[in-house]
């Protein structure tokens, strides 16, 4: 039984097609183009964005002006935004610890008025 698991293995791992993989160097050129592409697209992907074209349109901005101003800018331009764009938190509010805050008084408070906690 040992045998033929062997054998079928081996003929299997024969059969099975090789991909060969191949390493090389990229110049700085090309690694510096590609991620500032990956950034500008990451942005006109946000503009696109329903909500985000929505709050644009409050401010006065059309979508299309938007993505044409984007496109205009030059590659440390938009790795600066997109640097602040990611470093802002997302949906965060000091609100969550101003509930925290009010639950711990609330808490103090309905301990203190206990009969035996006097």
């Amino acid at each position: 039984m040992k045998k033929l698991l062997c054998r079928l293995l081996v003929v299997l791992m024969a059969w099975t097609p090789y991909q060969m993989a191949q390493a090389g160097m990229i110049g700085t050129d090309q690694a510096v183009a590609s991620s500032s592409s990956l950034d500008r697209s990451a942005l006109l992907n946000l503009v696109s964005r329903s909500d985000v074209a929505s709050q644009l349109q409050s401010f006065g901005v059309d979508q299309a002006t938007a993505q044409q101003r984007i496109a205009a800018m030059s590659d440390d331009e938009v790795r600066s935004l997109q640097g602040k764009i990611d470093s802002v938190p997302a949906g965060a509010s000091s609100g969550g610890t101003l509930l925290v805050i009010i639950i711990i008084v609330a808490l103090i408070w309905w301990a203190m008025g206990k009969p035996g906690m006097k």
